[in-house]
């Protein structure tokens, strides 16, 4: 079906649009580069390509975070809501964010109007595997960059909100989707795809921001052949791997999966593109015996052609669902008098890696949750002890009943110890803010044939509640212990992303709809805001006219309310929504001391 579009041209002969024409200009390479480093705006997803979401500002801090109050809030209205899981970005006093059903806004960042609206209009049958969300955008030149879930790359005019490319990156009725921000490095607009769930093969392609071009292709599945485009033409650039068949069995190399579904972080120390991989397909291991490589694996990538330099397999022969495709984030520490060039991740799986990003070395690991079932720990190089008993059974065994193998308990379930939800890394502290969950699943494997666009698991679920009061924590993690520094709990599961701050502040949301302000250092709660509905976006901040200003996108959904299983009777209620809050302190409040919390 043909992309259609609906732009909103409200402003089109006001004098909000020439202001906005008179003062933007052609973000460059550089500017992104030193994104963390200028909080007047924020031009990539994880407000930096590092990830670290950690801003220098500290004009908010512990002692007035009490008067943070609402500046303005912004509708994404209609009746598409669902998860709002996007992160806004700010550049020339315009907020750009993303919507469930693959839409985007630009809204004046000093008042709340909507600038122009772009509604790509989906065609029958996509197939998000856990909503319909979308995760935010990306800027470079006079463009605003994001992905659709039939699996698009769309470029946007800035200014007008006009399409000035769009490119099929995948088909959609094959599975595929894109709910990922995408990022710029070098020129090139980079996304990774969705759709392991369904057999696809996940892939990292990269465009040429200016024109659309693609300019290299690179599957995560070994066996595949990778490109790079010349004069339009593909020319063949290494098999992923080297060759099929050296870690998957027969022909299941062909349809097996790992998605690079969240996207990637940039390391300029290195010039490497940092991404992780989803699961293989399908979830019944005893289909597919052997590693399985690259699925739910971590990848360093070149982005000037996509050849992979070095990869870290968190879960061989990954049978729970636990994805690796959680954000890799660079940070540096000093030890021996030497200083490491570190990238840590909080894995789906439950533990926590802290790698060498120059050549992918597992440094050190630990568990980041309270329990862990399928793995008794780690063995010197990363790699997992699996649990005697801890996979699911297999249903062609002779304890298999009625085609299903034998059920086991495993903990975490298979949305993680941490899923999506992006975590952050303060400079000043040393220490990860990492949102994550106590649930556990019961899970048992089936057969299952390939069929194209159809489901393609092989394995049942049941997720479960492992505590009476609780299943969110939000943790401060030390990656150089893995001491739990401390934690706040919370009755619904965390699904939102972290903020934090020179100002000593932590933020994040809750599915209850609060966005919550903690003291970084001992995880005091300091302020709170009801949105009215679910929190599951990202928090952002930023500096316009000598001010700081904080927001966030609610509005309830996400995995969650899909497939929680027992844990879905705990937010069963809670209602949907679609809004962007935007706050900062009253003009008079200073520094004065915390108000009420």
């Amino acid at each position: 079906m043909k992309q259609l579009t609906r732009i909103s041209t409200t402003f089109a002969l006001s004098a909000l649009a020439l202001s906005i024409a008179a003062t933007s200009h052609a973000v460059t390479n550089e500017e992104i580069l030193r994104d963390q480093q200028t909080p007047e705006d924020i031009l990539s997803y994880g407000m930096g390509l590092n990830g670290q979401r950690f801003s220098p500002m500290d004009i908010l801090n512990k002692d007035n975070v009490g008067q943070l109050t609402p500046a303005w809030a912004f509708s994404f209205g209609g009746e598409k809501q669902r998860g709002q899981e996007s992160q806004p970005l700010i550049k020339d006093g315009v907020m750009y964010v993303t919507g469930s059903y693959s839409r985007i806004w630009a809204v004046d960042a000093r008042t709340g109007e909507e600038i122009w609206q772009y509604d790509a209009r989906l065609p029958n049958g996509i197939m998000p595997c856990c909503d319909v969300v979308n995760r935010g955008a990306a800027i470079y030149g006079d463009k605003v960059f994001f992905g659709t879930l039939d699996a698009k790359m769309v470029a946007l005019d800035r200014e007008t909100g006009k399409p000035v490319w769009i490119k099929t990156v995948a088909d959609y009725q094959e599975g595929y989707a894109i709910s990922a921000a995408p990022m710029v490095v070098n020129g090139k607009v980079i996304t990774g795809t969705a759709g392991g769930e369904f057999g696809v093969v996940g892939k990292i392609v990269a465009y040429d921001a200016e024109t659309g071009d693609k300019v290299w292709e690179r599957p995560t599945i070994e066996g595949h052949m990778g490109y790079v485009y010349k004069d339009g033409e593909a020319v063949e650039n290494g098999i992923t791997g080297g060759e099929a068949n050296l870690t998957w069995p027969g022909d299941m190399w062909k349809n097996g999966g790992g998605a690079p579904w969240l996207g990637g972080t940039y390391d300029e120390t290195t010039n490497s593109i940092l991404m992780g991989t989803g699961n293989p397909a399908p979830w019944n291991s005893h289909l597919r015996p052997g590693d399985n490589l690259y699925a739910a694996s971590r990848l360093a990538l070149n982005p000037d052609d996509g050849t992979i330099k070095w990869h870290f397999q968190t879960t061989p022969n990954e049978g729970w669902d636990y994805d690796g495709v959680n954000e890799l984030i660079s940070f540096e520490y000093e030890e021996g008098g030497e200083m490491v060039h570190a990238a840590a991740t909080a894995d789906r799986n439950g533990f926590f890696y802290v790698l060498n990003r120059e050549n992918g070395d597992f440094i050190r690991g630990f568990p980041f949750v309270d329990k862990i079932t399928w793995a008794s720990g780690l063995n010197d190089d990363g790699s997992p002890i699996f649990t005697e008993g801890g996979r699911p059974g297999n249903p062609f065994g002779d304890d298999a009943v009625d085609g299903k193998g034998e059920t086991v308990f495993a903990q975490p379930s298979f949305l993680g110890g941490k899923n999506w939800q992006p975590m952050a890394y303060s400079q000043n502290t040393g220490l990860f803010y990492v949102p994550s969950n106590e649930w556990s699943m019961d899970i048992w494997n089936e057969d299952v044939t390939y069929k194209k666009g159809a489901a393609f698991l092989g394995a049942g679920f049941t997720i479960k509640p492992v505590n009476d009061d609780y299943v969110g924590v939000l943790r401060a993690m030390d990656p150089l212990t893995g001491e739990e520094v401390w934690r706040h709990e919370n009755p619904a599961p965390l699904w939102g992303g972290v903020l934090t701050t020179a100002g000593g502040l932590v933020f994040t949301g809750t599915p209850e709809g609060h966005l919550k302000a903690f003291d970084d250092e001992t995880g005091e709660e300091l302020w709170r805001f009801n949105t009215g509905s679910g929190v599951v976006g990202n928090p952002v901040t930023w500096e316009m006219d000598g001010e700081q200003y904080v927001s966030v996108a609610s509005g309830w959904g996400g995995a969650v309310p899909l497939w929680g299983g027992e844990v879905g009777q705990i937010v069963k209620d809670f209602n949907q929504g679609g809004m962007v809050w935007t706050f900062k302190l009253p003009t008079s409040a200073g520094s004065a001391d915390v108000a009420s919390r």
